[in-house]
This record gives structure tokens, sequence and C-alpha cells, in this order.
């Protein structure tokens, strides 16, 4: 138990190097196959303890990068914020304990690599909504560069976290069976998918209008600095003399919070800026928190983390927030313990209203995400059925240079190859690119110091497979493959018992 315990905890950290900056996707056909495999004659106790270790090297190595933003940027004690992180990753881990207790309970018996798999699939399905979902760290991004990409116009992430899965488990069952036949079924997969993308048309959707020459920004404000009020004037003084260069025909992109401040209170002051670059028949966007009245609000006000096109006014305000981030849960009930903890009090609220309209911006409406929106794959695919092009802002200088912005940047690509749009990106301090609809980078600005990256991009319009059908059609096949190993193993439950009971009335009858 020791030693398949320290295996399982491995098996779920190395995990992380199949995902963006390692890119050993490899890594990800293996991992999945070693806890299956680690599971084998287990109780359903012992099994349970496995899961949580592999969720707990999992995700304490994907999603270190937690610790940067909790210590160096929360002001958090490092210990305190190590003990912090590791307890986010180890109630994420949970999900895992869960994922194998159903396993071993349910499904061990017989088609247990089916069950596996199947079972996985649900759970990454399951944290893209459960308490407000953490949609990170899907086995399908690791596909994002390699010839099974274009499946993801097919099925989304869904679809290569099937594939994916799919052939470490059919590679498991070999393994576990020792069988020379059983060793065609990986390859059959592997051979299906390969086919598919190749005959897959690269261009699901059509060019739609003229091509949008954009400028994206990326200032490198250092975030210690950039929410104190002192360096307010600053800030915009930086992009006044970055941005008044750019002005033209063309659209001017700043990052997520580019100006730390209320609009209201700094709209006079952008005004002269706008109003020329209005006068040039260009815009400006910009992330910029707003506030709302609202009545119905406990404060009486909402407080959103929005984008703004300055020059026409339309707005789009952040849906799904981040927990401890942006807003706290409970914050009322928990106040003098997240005082204790150095846990900044962020008032960002959700609008009130789910449905907005896509931001207009010239003659193009563009689907917009903030920061950690763009992880929600059904989120995005709703707002960019009838958009031109993808357009998210982040502030990625939250996680410095861990492996954080890498992963985020890899997310993105995704949803571009889901959606058959062109994606921008402009983030803080990195990564800002601009990505065609395939998912490749045609662009991108160094990192980690102040940038403009220039290019154009193509308004795109119509549906991709997966912008058409969604999640729905892949998560009810996952049920419906589930069902049949859930009676095959009740099937092979009940032989079982009648087995026993034989063989103790055999025992019974010879005494």
């Amino acid at each position: 138990m020791i030693m398949r315990a320290v295996l399982a905890l491995i098996a779920g950290a190395i995990t992380s190097l199949a995902f963006a900056p390692f890119d050993l996707y490899l890594i990800a056909l293996l991992t999945p196959a070693a806890l299956f495999l680690l599971l084998r004659g287990f109780s359903v106790k012992q099994a349970s303890t496995l899961g949580w270790l592999f969720g707990l090297g999992f995700f304490g190595a994907g999603v270190s990068w937690v610790y940067v933003s909790i210590h160096t940027y929360g002001h958090t004690p490092a210990p305190l914020a190590a003990l912090l992180t590791l307890a986010f990753c180890a109630a994420l881990a949970l999900l895992f304990l869960i994922q194998c207790w159903v396993y071993q309970k349910y499904f061990s018996r017989s088609h247990q690599a089916i069950g596996f798999a199947v079972i996985w699939l649900l759970f990454e399905w399951l944290r893209s909504w459960f308490l407000t979902g953490f949609p990170w760290l899907y086995l399908g991004y690791v596909s994002i560069d390699t010839p099974i990409a274009p499946l993801a116009s097919l099925g989304g992430v869904w679809l290569s976290s099937a594939v994916i899965i799919g052939i470490s488990l059919s590679l498991a069952y070999a393994i576990d069976t020792k069988s020379k036949r059983a060793i065609a079924i990986p390859l059959a997969i592997s051979a299906l998918a390969l086919i598919t993308s190749y005959v897959t048309p690269k261009n699901w959707t059509k060019e739609s209008g003229e091509l949008i020459p954009i400028a994206i920004m990326q200032p490198n404000i250092p975030q210690l600095t950039k929410w104190n009020s002192n360096y307010l004037e600053g800030i915009i003084n930086t992009y006044y003399q970055l941005t008044e260069p750019l002005l033209g025909n063309k659209v001017i992109i700043w990052p997520e919070t580019a100006i730390p401040s209320l609009y209201a209170n700094v709209a006079d002051v952008l005004a002269p800026l706008v109003h020329k670059q209005a006068s040039f028949g260009g815009s400006i966007i910009s992330g910029v928190p707003s506030k709302v009245k609202d009545k119905d609000h406990p404060l009486g006000r909402r407080i959103h983390n929005s984008i703004y096109n300055l020059t026409q006014n339309t707005v789009y305000h952040k849906q799904r927030l981040v927990p401890f981030g942006e807003y706290i849960p409970l914050q009322e009930n928990f106040r003098d313990l997240f005082n204790f903890l150095n846990i900044p009090d962020f008032t960002f609220s959700r609008p009130k209203t789910a449905q907005q309209p896509l931001l207009k911006v010239g003659g193009y409406q563009y689907s917009t995400a903030i920061c950690y929106e763009i992880a929600y794959p059904e989120l995005v695919r709703k707002y960019s059925r009838t958009a031109d092009l993808i357009l998210t802002l982040s502030n990625d200088t939250w996680f410095s240079h861990s492996i954080g912005p890498d992963q985020h940047f890899q997310i993105a690509r995704m949803r571009a190859i889901e959606n058959g749009r062109w994606l921008v990106r402009s983030a803080n301090n990195g990564i800002s690119a601009i990505v065609n609809p395939q998912g490749e980078v045609v662009k991108m600005a160094p990192r980690y110091q102040s940038a403009i990256l220039e290019g154009v991009v193509q308004p795109m319009q119509g549906l991709t497979p997966y912008q058409r059908i969604g999640q729905w059609p892949i998560i009810g096949l996952y049920f419906l493959v589930l069902s049949f190993a859930l009676i095959a193993n009740r099937k092979n439950l009940r032989l079982l018992h009648n087995v026993m009971n034989a063989d103790k009335a055999r025992q019974k009858q010879a005494k």
C-alpha cells in the first residue's frame, strides 16, 4: 500500500508535465493508465486513498501557481500561503477520491477500463460547473499541438479528452490482460482519431468582412503597485503614451482591469484620447471595473469586472468570478477569518442578467471572455455562435513567472479551434497573442516586458459542429456507456454471488 501510495502521488504530479509549458503530451497517455493499474486488487477504501493521493499530486503540481498570488500579491506569510495552497489542492483532490470510490465500488468487476475511462471524463465535466466550476487541466488540452487538435471542432475539449483517456485505458487494459490482441485497441483508437482529424475540414467557418487591424497593448504594470491609488495617474499616463502613436482606423486593445479604478471616475480623463481615436474611425477596448446601481442587491450596487469599448460605450461584465480572487464566498459570515489570513476584501459581483449582448466594435460583434472565463467551454461557445471573433483580456501578472499563464493560454487556444474563430488575447505582462481558428499562434508579444503587438484578424461567421450541437451529445454518450458498464458489473456481481452460494451449498452438503 505504501509503495502504491507513493506511485499514485508521483503519477498525479508528473501529469502536469503533459500540459503547457512542458508539452510532454505523451505523459497524459500514461498516468491515467498508471492510476487504473494501481487500483487493481484493492478495497474501496484503499482505492479512494490512492485516488486522493493522485489528485493531490495532480493539482499540487498543476495549480501550484495559486501560491504566487496568495503569497506574493496577497501578502500572506510564506508558511501560511503554502498551507492555504495545500488545503486548496487537497480539497480539489477529493474529486479524485470520489471518482476512484465510485469506480472501485461499482465498476471494478467487469469492463473495468471502460468504467474507469468514462468516470474520469464525467468528473472532468463535473469540474466545469460544480460549485461554479474549476475547468482546468482537462486532458484534452494536451492535444493542442498534436495531429488530433482538429477534433476539438467536432466535440470540443470533451472529445479530445475522450480520445486521450480512451488510448490510455486501452493501453492499461492490454498491459493488465497481457493480451497481444488487446494492443490493437489503442492502435485502432489512435488510427481512427488521426484519420478523422485528417479528413476534418480545416475551416468550418467562413470569412465575413474585411481584415481588422488591431494593436494589442501589453503595458507590464507591476502588480504590487497597480492597485495603489497613488500610482493611478502614472498608469493612465502610461496608457496615453503607449496609445497616442497608434491612433488611427484600428482597434486598440488594453488588458483586463487596465485602469485600476471605476470607469465613472476616469471617464473624463480618458475622454480626449477616446474622442481622438473615434475621429479616426477606430476603437479603444479596455478592461476597467464599473459600478451599476441595483436596489435588489444587499449593498445597493454591483461592482463588475468589465470590458468597455470606450469609443462606442458598449460594455460586457464578467460572469464567472474567481472564488477568493474576485469575490469571497460567504464573505459576511467569515470576514474575521479572512482578515486574519490577510485576504483582500473584494466586492466584484456577477451581472444581474445571465445573457448579455455581444460587444459591438465598429460593424462587428466580439465574443468576450475576461481572464478565467476563457476556461469555460460552454460559456465561450454560447457567446461565439454569432460573433465575428473572440476577445479575451487577462492579467496573469497575479501568477508571475509560474506555469499558470502558459496553461491559461493553452486553454484559450483550444477555444479558437472549438469555435472556428480568430482569438485575440491581451494580457498585462503576457501572454498577448493573435491565434487563428486552427489554434495556431500567428503572433505573440515578448513576455514580462512592455510591448505592443500589431496585426490583423479576419472576422468569421458560421458554426463548427461543436458550436452547433454543444456538449450534450458527447456527455449523453458518456452516461450511456456508463450505464452499460454498470449493468455489466451488476450481472457480474450476481453471477459471483450465485457461484459463492453454490459453493457454500456444496460445502454444507459435504459436511
